[in-house]
C-alpha cells in the first residue's frame, strides 16, 4: 500500500467514524424522547437501529488493524489511529446506553411517573447529545478549544443526575411509582455515562492535537492550564 493509498484510508476511516458519531447521538436522543414522549415506536427504533453501530465498529476496527498490520506508521498518524481506535469503542459504548435508556423505559411503559423526572432526563439527554456532536466536530475540525469545552458542559449532567435520586426517593410512597423512578435512575446514570464517553473522546482528539494525553477531569490537570 502507499503512503498515498494509506492517508486515503485513514480519511475514509474518520468519515465512517463521524458518521457512527451521529447514529449514536441520534440513538441517545430518540431513547430520551421515547420517555418523554412515552413513545414506544422510538424506543423499539433505538433497540432495532442498534445492529448498524455495531457493524460500524466491528467495520473500523477492522481496517484500522489491517492498516497497522500493512504499515508503520508515523508519530502524527500513529495518534489519529490510536484516537480512532479508542473513539470507535467510546461510541459502539454510547450506543449500547441508547439501548439500555430505551429498554428501561418499554420495562416501566405501564407504571406511573413523575413529570419531574422526565424533564430532568430530557436536560441531561440534551446535553449528552450536545457534547457528543461537540466532541465529533473537534476530531472532525482538529478543534482543541471545543475538547476542552467538555468537562464543563458535562458539570450540569452530574447534577441533574444527582438530581433524580433525590426525586426518586419522593415516590417510595408508590410502589409501582417508586419502581419507575428506580428504573429511571439507571437511565440517568446511563445518561451521565454518554456524558463520559463524550469527553473521553474530547481526550483522545486532545492527544491526537497535542501529543500528550491528559485526563480533562483530572483535578490535577486544570482545563485552563
Amino acid at each position: 500500500m502507499t503512503r498515498e493509498a494509506f492517508h486515503e484510508s485513514l480519511e475514509r476511516i474518520e468519515l465512517q467514524l463521524l458518521s457512527m458519531g451521529e447514529l449514536a447521538g441520534s440513538a441517545v436522543q430518540r431513547a430520551v424522547e421515547a420517555i418523554v414522549e412515552r413513545d414506544d415506536e422510538k424506543a423499539r427504533s433505538v433497540v432495532d437501529g442498534d445492529d448498524p453501530i455495531d457493524e460500524l465498529y466491528l467495520s473500523i476496527d477492522q481496517e484500522i488493524l489491517q492498516l497497522l498490520a500493512l504499515q508503520s506508521p508515523v508519530a502524527a498518524d500513529l495518534r489519529l489511529i490510536s484516537a480512532m481506535l479508542h473513539s470507535n469503542l467510546h461510541l459502539e459504548r454510547i450506543g449500547d446506553q441508547a439501548v439500555n435508556v430505551a429498554k428501561l423505559y418499554l420495562a416501566t411503559k405501564e407504571e406511573p411517573g413523575s413529570q419531574t423526572m422526565r424533564q430532568q432526563l430530557a436536560e441531561m439527554g440534551d446535553v449528552v447529545v450536545r457534547m457528543l456532536r461537540t466532541a465529533m466536530e473537534a476530531l472532525a475540525r482538529r478543534d482543541l478549544a471545543l475538547c476542552l469545552k467538555l468537562p464543563r458542559m458535562d458539570d450540569p449532567v452530574d447534577r441533574l443526575n444527582r438530581s433524580t435520586h433525590l426525586e426518586a426517593l419522593k415516590l417510595a410512597d408508590d410502589p409501582r411509582s417508586h419502581d419507575w423512578g428506580l428504573h429511571m435512575n439507571m437511565a440517568a446514570r446511563a445518561l451521565e455515562r454518554v456524558g463520559d464517553n463524550a469527553v473521553d473522546i474530547g481526550e483522545q482528539v486532545g492527544f491526537l492535537l497535542t501529543g500528550e494525553f491528559r485526563e480533562f477531569t483530572d483535578a490535577s490537570h486544570p482545563v485552563d492550564a
